[in-house]
């Protein structure tokens, strides 16, 4: 399943990410930090998605309150939601 975030507060500007059986298959940033975003999403690739909103949830940037990392979790939690 195909999901799409808007995310808020921080430089990246919308996130794809495929889910299969509560795994990311693929995550997709546009906008944002390219280098650190890219190295972000190969790394969730495979990975849980409780696992990932366990890990980056609550991440600052730079006392924004919020980070792409951050931003990925909430993302996360709102698919999840939307299942139930």
């Amino acid at each position: 399943m195909k999901f799409e975030y808007y995310p808020t507060g921080v430089c990246s500007r919308h996130y794809t990410i495929e889910i299969e059986d509560d795994k990311i298959k693929s995550l997709h940033v546009e906008g944002g930090c390219m280098g650190n975003l890219a190295g972000i999403s190969r790394i969730v690739v495979g990975m849980n998605v409780d696992d990932v909103i366990s890990a980056f949830e609550g991440v600052d940037c730079g006392g924004k309150g919020t980070s792409c990392p951050d931003q990925i979790a909430r993302a996360l939690k709102k698919y999840k939601n939307s299942l139930a």
